[in-house]
């Protein structure tokens, strides 16, 4: 199987893919590694994230959206259908952790925001890596 070459645009739209799930990869390792230095450090707002107990399997499905998510985008960037199975993974671990969200957690309309981002952007990436796969940038 032959691959085509991919235009310009393929290689930004990965770069950011990869930016946006090392972001979420950091993100991950900063709450479950967080000491009390860290979590006394912001204001009390923002120290409730750090102190709420949450379930082991929501961990894990943010564990499993961010590490599957990162290692899709560097499939991409080598070129490896393999990143449409892996974005499949993050998206729905994306989805299962921020249903708990939404369902236990009391959010405003700003609040809202970056989950439903973070929903659309998995949404997007899987349809990025079947649309790269049909037309031959990946394989």
């Amino acid at each position: 199987m032959t691959t085509t070459k991919p235009p310009i645009w393929f290689w930004i739209i990965s770069v950011l893919a990869l930016i946006w799930n090392g972001m979420g990869v950091l993100a991950y390792l900063g709450k479950a590694f967080a000491t009390e230095e860290m979590i006394a450090a912001p204001p009390e707002e923002q120290q409730v994230e750090f102190l709420m107990e949450f379930p082991a399997w929501y961990t894990a499905a943010f564990a499993i959206a961010v590490f599957a998510g990162i290692v899709g985008a560097l499939c991409l960037l080598i070129r490896k259908k393999m990143a449409y199975i892996l974005f499949v993974l993050s998206a729905l671990g994306a989805i299962i952790q921020h249903i708990y969200l939404f369902i236990t957690v009391e959010m405003t309309g700003t609040q809202l925001v970056m989950p439903i981002l973070v929903i659309a952007v998995c949404l997007y990436l899987i349809y990025f890596a079947k649309n790269s796969i049909k037309k031959n940038w990946i394989n």
